[in-house]
C-alpha cells in the first residue's frame, strides 16, 4: 500500500534479546493485517523476514529486515532486529531508520541483556518505547512478575496498556485498559479479536491499572494534572490525546502482551501502535549540514528531499539492493540525488516498498517511508542521499570495531580469483565485516563480532558466490600501550655526499583511557621545527605504533606531545622528521613501562541446572571470572555470566558440545581490553620473536 501523508506511518523497529519471538511477532501481525495470506513461522523457514539461507537453518535473526503491515488507513513499516549481541550493529541500523523501538521481553525469562542495551540505544536516540511480553501463554508467565521487574529496572512509567485474559495455556485475549474493552482470540486463529465485555473475575484487577495509567497520563501535562486533581477525571478524549503525547515524550513507556505464536493480541498491538506511537512527522531527525553544524531535521513533505541508506544486501544475481528512509521531502522513482560521502550525483532508480526480500515498485516513496531501490551506484550503509538543493549527512552510527579474526585461505586456485570480490560483497551488506591483507602471509584476515559471525559469513561465501575456503585459528587481536608518563628523543642524521638528511624532535608519551587510541598535540612555540614538517612527526609515530614495540601488536591508548626539535635549512625534509617521529617513539615506548592488553568477552552460558558446576570451573579454568547467575528461559536451566579473555575462548563452542552433551548454548560479545597477566605476556613475546626470525 502506499500512503499519501506521513501522519499515516508508523516506523516501528522489533528490537530485544534473541529468542524472545520477535521475527513471530512480526509474522504475527503481517497476517492479522492482511500482508500475509497465511501466518508464517520461525520452524518452518517460511518467514517473511528471516528469508537468508542461514536464518533459515540456524533459526535466528542475521540481518536486519523489514516489511509493512496496513491497518487502519495506516502503513505499519516493520524493522525486525536481531537478537544475537553479534548482530547489535544491524539492531542500532534498525533503531536509527525507526520513530518508535517496540521492545520485546520474554514474559518468562524477564529482562536479558539485549533488552538493556536497546533500552540504552533507545534513550541514546530519543526513541519513544514501546514493550511488548511475548511468550504469555507459556508455563511460569506471570504478568505481574513481569510488569514489576519491567518497573524495577526501567521505572515506574512502564505501564501496562493491556492486562491478560486467562493464564499461560488458559491465555485467551486481553483487556485494553485505554478503552476499557475486552477482546477475545481463537488459538492460532487469524489473529483477530472480538470484542467483549470485560470479565468480572478482573474487574478489580482492570480497575486498578487503568487509574495508575490515567494518574500518569495526567501527571504528564500540567493543566491536565490540575483539571485531574480539581474533577478527579479526564474526560476519554483527554486520555488518548495525552497518552499518545506522554509517549513520544518519553514520559510513558507502554505495555503490551500475547502469545504472538498463537495469534493471540496481535490486532490489539495494532491498535496500540496506531494510537500510541508516533508518525514522522511527530519526531525530528538528527543531521548535520557540510560544515557540520548539527541540525534536526523536519518531515517535511514540501522540503527538499533527504534519504538515509540504512541497510545494503548483495547477491550474486540480483545485485545490490539499498534500503532506504526517507527522512524530508518525498522521493519520487528515477530521481537523481547527491550523496554527501562521495559528493557525486547518481541516479535514485526504481522504487520499491519492501515485505522481506519482496519488493512492489511504486512511482515515489512519501516522505517518512521506507522502501528499498536496486543497484543503487557507489552508495554504501549510512550514506545519505539529497537534493543538491539543500546537501547534509544524516545522522548514522558507530561500528564497533572487530572482536575476532580468521586467516581465511582459498581452497583453489578458482576459489582464489573469486575471492576477493566476493568478501567485498559482504562487507557491503554488513559493515561490522573487516578484511584485509596480513603483509607477512599476505592471507586474507576476516574480522568479525564472534566466531559465529565469522562461520556465518564463510557459509553465505559457499552458498552465494560459490567461493571455499578454509579458516585457520583465530588472530586473538592484542594491543599494546604504556603505563606511565616518558620522554622520548628522535635523531635522524645522515651524510653521505650531496644533500644529508637532517631531522630532530622530542616528545612526551602519556597513557589515555582504555578506547582512546591515539592523539597528537603540537605543543612546540616558536619556530624549533617548521610547522610544515611537525604533520610529518606524527606520521611517523603513526606508521611506527601500528609495528608495535613488545611483540608487533599496534600500540594504543596514548597520547603524544610534540614539545621541541631542531632542522636544517638544506638537510631537512619530511621524510626525515618521519624516521625521526618513529625513532622518538621507539625511545618513548623504552620508558613508558609498556605493556600488552588483551580483549575479554562477555559470555552467557544458558546450560541444564546439572552440568553448571562443571561449565564454571571450566570458565575459571579459561581465567574467567564470574558476573552472575540466573534462572534461565528453559525449565531447570541456568544461564551462567562471566568476563572471559577471547584468547581462552577460540575452542570454546567444541568444549561446550562435549561437556554438555549439547545440551548448552552460548552467547559471546566484545566487552573491553584489560592488561594481560605478565607470564602470559613473556609467552606472547616469544612467539612474537619465534615467527619473526622464522619469517626471516
Amino acid at each position: 500500500m502506499q500512503v499519501e501523508s506521513p501522519q499515516r506511518l508508523r516506523n516501528v523497529a522489533v528490537a530485544g534479546h534473541s529468542d524472545t519471538g520477535k521475527t513471530t511477532l512480526v509474522s504475527a501481525l503481517l497476517y492479522a493485517s492482511g500482508a500475509t495470506s497465511r501466518q508464517t513461522k520461525v520452524d518452518d523457514g517460511n518467514t517473511v523476514t528471516d528469508f537468508d539461507q542461514q536464518e533459515v537453518e540456524r533459526r535466528i535473526s542475521i540481518g536486519l529486515a523489514t516489511a509493512f503491515a496496513p491497518w487502519q488507513k495506516h502503513k505499519i513499516n516493520l524493522l525486525d532486529c536481531p537478537g544475537y549481541g553479534i548482530f547489535f550493529t544491524e539492531t542500532r541500523a534498525g533503531l536509527r531508520a525507526a520513530d518508535s523501538a517496540l521492545v520485546c521481553v520474554n514474559s518468562v525469562a524477564g529482562i536479558e541483556v539485549n533488552t538493556e542495551k536497546v533500552w540504552t540505544t533507545a534513550e541514546e536516540m530519543n526513541l519513544p518505547v514501546l514493550f511488548h511480553l511475548t511468550k504469555m501463554d507459556r508455563e511460569r508467565a506471570d504478568f505481574e512478575r513481569a510488569v514489576e521487574l519491567l518497573q524495577e529496572r526501567f521505572g515506574r512509567t512502564v505501564l501496562p496498556l493491556q492486562v491478560p485474559i486467562g493464564k499461560e495455556q488458559d491465555l485467551q485475549g486481553v483487556v485494553d485498559l485505554v478503552h476499557l474493552k475486552a477482546y477475545l482470540f481463537d488459538r492460532d486463529g487469524d489473529g483477530k479479536g472480538k470484542e467483549t465485555e470485560v470479565p468480572a473475575d478482573l474487574a478489580d484487577q482492570v480497575s486498578t491499572w487503568r487509574d495508575q495509567l490515567t494518574e500518569a497520563v495526567a501527571e504528564s501535562d500540567l493543566e491536565l494534572m490540575e483539571k485531574y486533581l480539581e474533577e478527579g477525571e479526564i474526560s476519554q478524549e483527554e486520555l488518548e490525546t495525552a497518552l499518545a503525547k506522554a509517549v513520544h515524550g518519553r514520559q510513558i513507556f507502554p505495555l503490551t502482551l500475547g502469545s504472538d505464536l498463537h495469534m493471540i493480541g496481535a490486532s490489539s498491538l495494532l491498535d496500540m501502535i496506531v494510537q500510541v506511537l508516533p508518525s514522522p512527522v511527530d519526531r525530528t531527525f538528527p543531521a548535520q549540514t557540510l560544515g557540520g553544524e548539527a541540525i534536526e531535521l523536519e518531515a517535511d513533505p514540501d522540503a527538499p528531499f533527504a534519504a538515509l541508506v540504512f541497510k545494503t544486501t548483495s547477491d550474486p544475481f540480483s545485485g545490490k539492493q539499498s534500503l532506504l528512509r526517507v527522512v524530508s521531502g518525498n522521493l519520487p522513482s528515477d530521481t537523481m540525488a547527491w550523496n554527501s560521502r562521495i559528493e557525486e550525483t547518481g541516479k535514485v532508480g526504481t522504487l520499491m516498498q519492501m515485505e522481506g526480500k519482496t519488493g512492489t515498485a511504486v512511482p515515489e516513496l512519501v516522505c517518512g517511508d521506507i522502501g528499498g531501490v536496486a543497484k543503487l551506484k557507489n552508495a554504501a550503509t549510512g550514506d545519505t542521499l539529497a537534493s543538491k538543493d539543500r546537501t547534509l549527512r544524516l545522522a548514522w552510527i558507530d561500528v564497533p570495531e572487530a572482536a575476532i579474526a580468521f586467516a581465511v585461505e582459498p581452497e583453489s586456485k578458482s576459489d582464489e580469483e573469486k575471492i576477493g570480490e566476493a568478501l567485498q560483497r559482504l562487507m557491503d551488506e554488513d559493515p561490522t565485516l573487516h578484511v584485509s591483507r596480513d603483509p607477512d602471509t599476505h592471507e586474507y584476515l576476516l574480522s568479525g563480532a564472534g566466531q559465529l559471525h565469522i562461520e556465518i559469513a564463510v557459509a553465505k561465501l559457499k552458498e552465494r558466490f560459490k567461493v571455499n575456503v578454509v579458516l585457520h585459528p583465530p588472530k586473538v587481536p592484542y594491543r599494546e600501550t604504556i603505563r606511565k608518563p616518558a620522554d622520548g628523543h628522535g635523531r635522524h642524521k645522515k651524510q653521505s655526499g650531496g644533500r644529508g638528511q637532517f631531522a630532530d624532535c622530542k616528545i612526551k608519551m602519556e597513557p589515555l583511557q582504555r578506547g582512546g587510541d591515539y592523539e597528537f598535540a603540537d605543543e612546540i612555540f616558536g619556530g624549533s621545527i617548521p610547522q610544515t614538517y611537525r604533520p610529518a612527526v606524527d606520521k611517523g609515530i603513526r606508521e611506527a605504533r601500528k609495528k608495535g614495540f613488545l611483540a608487533g601488536f599496534p600500540v594504543v591508548d596514548f597520547k603524544v606531545r610534540l614539545l621541541d626539535g631542531q632542522y636544517h635549512d638544506v638537510d631537512s625534509s619530511e621524510m626525515a622528521f618521519k624516521i625521526a617521529g618513529s625513532l622518538a617513539f621507539k625511545d618513548a615506548m623504552a620508558n613508558a613501562a609498556p605493556t600488552i592488553i588483551e580483549p575479554i568477552m562477555l559470555i552467557e552460558v544458558t546450560a541444564p541446572d546439572d552440568v553448571t558446576g562443571d561449565i564454571m570451573s571450566d570458565l575459571s579454568q579459561r581465567r574467567g571470572r564470574p558476573q552472575g547467575m540466573e534462572a534461565g528461559a528453559g525449565s531447570g536451566t541456568q544461564m551462567i555470566k562471566a568476563n572471559v579473555p577471547m584468547a581462552e575462548m577460540l575452542d570454546y563452542a567444541p568444549s561446550l558440545r562435549s561437556m554438555t552433551q549439547g545440551r548448552a548454548s552460548f552467547h559471546m560479545e566484545f566487552s573491553h581490553y584489560e592488561e594481560v597477566p605478565k607470564q602470559i605476556q613473556e609467552k606472547i613475546i616469544q612467539e612474537a620473536q619465534r615467527e619473526k626470525e622464522e619469517a626471516g
